[in-house]
């Protein structure tokens, strides 16, 4: 190997830095360096965009600007704070380690990762993300893009996320924190992989590691990192039925036990192969409400992603057939509720999504009928 490419820790971290001071991102938990607020974001984004993350971060320390206040708060209103941001695992977890933090730590999140580990939800890389990140703490924390940077800083062809992968990559971590803070190094390789050592035609000639890098001076930079294929994309069609009562609409929560327990939607499901929308939300009204649905008229169409699966949701105007027996009631998870109750409860982001269609579009048909221009088709 050309020695102007032998990975030397020092010379790579001082340049890593220097990058990262010039180039990195202003992002609103790099402007602080309260431990929850970093701890925060780094829950948040776990399989979430940046650009996606940001409102939500902002919103939600508005609504828990402290570890007490989370912890103070009850489960259903942590959701309703992260409606829309999927994986909603992750919110229940961050609201019981709060709760754990408060009772076991005096209300101050634990320094060390083993104490880190032990709260709900925080694993090696989130617990080694607060110790370097928020405690300066020379511990590695290796996501996806930090561990694409590593396999091709070291022309590892070893199955990143392997355990031989990850001891290599630690140890190359560790060595170039030696010579400079932790928390730069661990964002500082975590920017390079987002914004120049991308999965596919890496910009090496903007990279500040590209003198280090092995795989760049053998032309591997775009055969590596070597990763397993991923989980089938799974496509599934969903229908969901709108029901009006004056300025409600018929929801109901996912009962325990269901994806996305405790979360308020509109009546709805997968459906099942060959079966059409109507006898889906047939389906849907015997089963969770004790009358069948009858679906009318399309009022909307769109796609969804969660994780493996693309869906297509279909959406109608429903009525409920008439009650089996007069003394017929609405089960105990189900209510009518106007928009403005349903955005301060739980709720995923396709049932944010049609409630923006459904509150909007007598405003739109309004201003069409006074002829507005610039009205949105």
């Amino acid at each position: 190997m050309n020695a102007l490419h032998e990975f030397n820790p020092a010379a790579a971290a001082k340049r890593l830095v220097a990058w990262y001071r010039r180039q990195g991102r202003d992002l609103p938990w790099r402007l602080t360096r309260d431990p929850y607020r970093i701890w925060i974001s780094e829950v948040m984004l776990q399989q979430t965009q940046v650009s996606t993350v940001i409102p939500y971060y902002r919103k939600f320390l508005v609504r828990f600007p402290s570890l007490a206040s989370l912890a103070e708060a009850r489960e259903e209103a942590v959701l309703a704070a992260w409606s829309g941001l999927g994986y909603y695992r992750r919110a229940r977890n961050l609201h019981a380690a709060a709760r754990l933090v408060r009772a076991e730590h005096g209300g101050i999140l634990p320094r060390q990762v083993d104490g880190l580990r032990r709260l709900p939800g925080i694993g090696r890389y989130t617990a080694g993300a607060l110790a370097s990140i928020a405690f300066d703490l020379p511990e590695a924390a290796l996501d996806g893009n930090a561990e694409r940077v590593l396999s091709r800083l070291l022309a590892k062809r070893t199955e990143v996320g392997s355990s031989r992968a990850r001891r290599e990559f630690e140890a190359a971590v560790l060595a170039m924190m030696q010579s400079r803070p932790p928390s730069e190094i661990t964002q500082g390789l975590m920017e390079l992989g987002a914004l120049v050592c991308a999965p596919v035609h890496p910009a090496c000639a903007l990279c500040p590691l590209s003198r280090d890098c092995r795989a760049h001076a053998a032309g591997l930079q775009d055969r590596l990192p070597e990763t397993k294929s991923g989980r089938p994309i799974e496509k599934k069609r969903a229908a969901v039925a709108i029901l009006r009562r004056g300025s409600t609409f018929l929801m109901l929560r996912r009962t325990k036990g269901e994806l996305m327990a405790g979360l308020w939607e509109f009546p709805g499901d997968f459906l099942l192969p060959h079966e059409a929308a109507g006898e889906g939300l047939e389906r849907v009204g015997r089963e969770r409400l004790g009358r069948p649905i009858t679906a009318h008229r399309s009022v909307a169409r769109f796609n969804q992603s969660i994780t493996y699966r693309r869906i297509r949701v279909s959406a109608y105007e429903a009525t409920l057939a008439e009650p089996p027996k007069p003394d017929w009631r609405l089960p105990q998870d189900a209510r009518w509720l106007t928009p403005r109750q349903v955005e301060k409860l739980p709720h995923g982001s396709a049932t944010g999504r049609l409630l923006g269609l459904l509150v909007d579009a007598p405003k739109a048909k309004r201003s069409r009928r006074r002829g507005n221009a610039g009205v949105a088709k």
